[in-house]
């Protein structure tokens, strides 16, 4: 960013709800008295969101005697002992912000590493954190940051935090990570209370029940609770902040964070709840702001709430209205006021840079999408009896495009086998991720970027998870009601089919390179190429590459079918779960969705990849080069000038913590190493076990 004086610093720190912390010209040893009281500070310290000259800090004090409000006196030092300060500044903190104070500290030299703290006013601190600038835009050094996601504490813990730190302390300072990308999922509002819990488990987990909700309310025919007040939100982040290695984490790096679907409601979008078990959708207008604003406490992020004070979220005052069909504009935004005044009451999209090589630009998938289009009750015969869960690729792009599709030529009727329903999408818009405006935002600063790699950080992943039923074998073949590929989901960009080409179109037109998609959400860990559409509808036109990180502890696809797939009577299951020679389940949707259904079939057939791979369909997934859907852990990724390297760091899934420094063993790392590509070239993406076992991700 800009060189900005102390005058604007201090109007974009209280645009941002934060104190600004301006460095001195004279370097100076501590004089506060601190003494460590981590107990007073029970949700640790974190930072955020750094660029060339500043950096945000966060803690929470909170009091119980009666008071409204404190001061912090906030220190930042060139040195963990603090022999060196080089800022200091007192920071309110307010009780009707939960205690919780945000710290902008300006004027810092670039690609710095700093060490800070905070002490009350009896001297009792926090522990010290450690935070980093960026380097200058024009600073050539390599960077190197990690992605992350979905880290449910209720069912296992954040091994991979741990091992995250050991490898980072031992790395060279020219290796370690510069900062951590969450994409989504840092808190699971959705969880069982103890009587909604069968024998104590879910699946291979042990489940725990660090949350109760101060109010809730009790959803999906009773099998969970969610929250429905502000305070409930809290205190499911005051809870998932009392995690040690999480704390560790956010005490040795600056983290930027989007969030995903759970940081507001499972199913919801725009301010609008759906419940399994419940008809219709739930309003929760008011719910939006809460999460929101829980959201803006707990996260050191550079977002502007409207209307923004130093001291608290102004959130506003919203009713829960109902929407119907026609409260949505073309677009399918709600344009019902408290919808708006909702959505609106924080932006999180923005940018950032960091050195020559990083434009990052991050997205919000949730907030304005408009309604999924197979949510609806008028499909539901085409699917009656079917027993596979595809859903037909050709279908599926009517439904996406609506009016748009074939050139805006729809089909009236929607097809699957010998079923038809009326094509109640043809006269829609084209389903929508991102909504109209901030879609316009984030082409011009696709357009705009100058960096070597335009990462976008998003919570949904972009490579479609496209299957061969067409190719099931005789005794099968009768359940296949589509007329070619299928899709196993419909849910993220992997099935956005017309945005994600006006967004890739626009790559290509634009001539740029070094696009570099990193995303979240599906618990698995995906490499491939991001390309609009797949063979044979199109040609296979790749623009760029698209990543995925495994769940943090969250439960994956693989451990899943190896409780709801099973053996007797169920001659698809080949297709997800099978046992190898020893009798160790193997994960066969990898080859499902890599080489198609003969290859899973044989491999649980035969026990032999050899054999599996020998009747692969190479025609189906040419935009994959891995997929590992049982995959836990973490991704890091380096860039230079010439190329940008992902690791896939994948540990065993944590379902106890782990009492090691390293945070346990590994099942494996894998290496992806793309050259930079140039215009109107296809990007090229190299692969390395560089340790352990991937088994089936081959």
């Amino acid at each position: 960013m800009p060189t900005l004086d102390r005058r604007q610093f201090l109007k974009l720190a209280a645009a941002m709800g934060a104190t600004l912390a301006w460095s001195c010209s004279t370097v100076r040893p501590s004089s506060s008295g601190w003494r460590e009281r981590r107990d007073l500070y029970p949700h640790g310290v974190a930072s955020g969101d750094p660029d060339a000259n500043s950096v945000l800090l966060w803690t929470r004090r909170p009091f119980d005697d009666g008071r409204k409000d404190a001061k912090l006196l906030v220190e930042v030092a060139e040195d963990p002992g603090f022999t060196r300060v080089i800022a200091t500044t007192a920071a309110p903190i307010l009780a009707a912000a939960d205690w919780t104070c945000r710290v902008l500290v300006g004027d810092l030299p670039p690609a710095g590493e700093y060490w800070y703290r905070f002490v009350d006013e009896d001297g009792n601190g926090i522990r010290i954190g450690r935070t980093l600038t960026a380097p200058s835009p024009d600073d050539t050094r390599p960077a190197k940051f990690a992605f992350v996601s979905c880290q449910d504490v209720c069912i296992g813990y954040l091994n991979g935090y741990r091992r995250m730190i050991f490898e980072d302390e031992r790395a060279a300072p020219a290796e370690r990570i510069g900062f951590v990308l969450h994409l989504g999922d840092f808190i699971y509002e959705v969880v069982a209370y103890p009587d909604q819990v069968k024998n104590g488990r879910d699946f291979d987990r042990v489940v725990t029940f660090p949350i109760k909700y101060p109010k809730g309310k009790v959803v999906a025919k009773n099998r969970f609770w969610v929250p429905d007040s502000l305070e409930d939100y809290r205190v499911a982040y005051k809870a998932y902040l009392q995690d040690p290695d999480l704390q560790d984490a956010r005490a040795r790096w600056p983290f930027v964070c989007v969030w995903d679907n759970h940081e507001f409601s499972w199913n919801g979008w725009q301010s609008i709840q759906e419940f399994a078990g419940t008809d219709g959708w739930v309003p929760a207008q008011t719910l939006k702001v809460a999460a929101n604003q829980a959201w803006f406490e707990y996260q050191p992020a550079r977002v502007l709430p409207p209307g923004s004070k130093l001291d608290a979220f102004p959130a506003p005052k919203v009713q829960d209205m109902p929407l119907k069909a026609t409260d949505f504009d073309d677009t399918g935004l709600g344009i019902e006021p408290n919808n708006l005044a909702a959505i609106d009451s924080l932006i999180i999209y923005r940018a950032l840079r960091w050195g020559r090589h990083i434009d990052l630009l991050l997205t919000d998938n949730r907030s304005f999408r408009s309604r999924d289009p197979g949510n609806h009750d008028e499909i539901n015969p085409l699917f009656e009896g079917d027993t596979l869960g595809f859903v037909p690729e050709e279908l599926w792009a009517q439904l996406d495009a609506g009016r748009e599709y074939a050139g805006g030529h729809p089909p009236a009727k929607l097809t699957m086998g010998d079923k038809s329903v009326d094509n109640y999408r043809a006269k829609e818009a084209p389903q929508t991720m991102l909504g109209a405006k901030q879609k316009a935002w984030f082409l011009d600063k696709l357009r705009g970027a100058t960096a070597t790699w335009k990462v976008w950080g998003n919570s949904l992943g972009t490579l479609d998870t496209r299957v061969d039923p067409q190719n099931l074998p005789p005794a099968l073949s009768g359940k296949w009601k589509g007329e070619g590929y299928g899709l196993m989901t419909v849910y993220d960009w992997g099935s956005m089919y017309h945005e994600r080409a006006e967004i890739f179109d626009a790559v290509r037109d634009a001539g740029i390179t070094g696009l570099a998609i990193v995303a979240g959400d599906r618990h698995s860990f995906w490499a491939g190429y991001a390309a609009k559409a797949l063979p044979p509808a199109a040609p296979f036109e790749p623009v760029g590459v698209s990543f995925v990180g495994g769940s943090m502890t969250s439960v994956g696809s693989a451990e899943a079918n190896e409780y709801v797939q099973k053996k007797a009577d169920n001659p698809t299951r080949g297709l997800y779960i099978a046992e190898d020679r020893d009798g160790k389940p193997q994960c066969t949707e990898n080859l499902t969705l890599r080489h198609g259904v003969r290859s899973a079939l044989e491999y649980a057939d035969s026990k032999d990849l050899q054999k599996a791979l020998a009747v692969r369909n190479p025609e189906l997934a040419p935009h994959l080069a891995f997929v590992d859907n049982g995959g836990h852990g973490y991704a890091t990724v380096r860039c230079d000038a010439e190329k940008m390297i992902t690791d896939f760091v994948c540990i065993p899934r944590p379902i106890a913590r782990s009492t090691s420094p390293d945070g346990g063993p590994l099942r494996y790392r894998v290496r992806h190493e793309v050259p930079l590509w140039k215009a109107g070239e296809a990007p090229q993406m190299k692969h390395t076990v560089v340790e352990g076992d991937v088994g089936l991700s081959v």
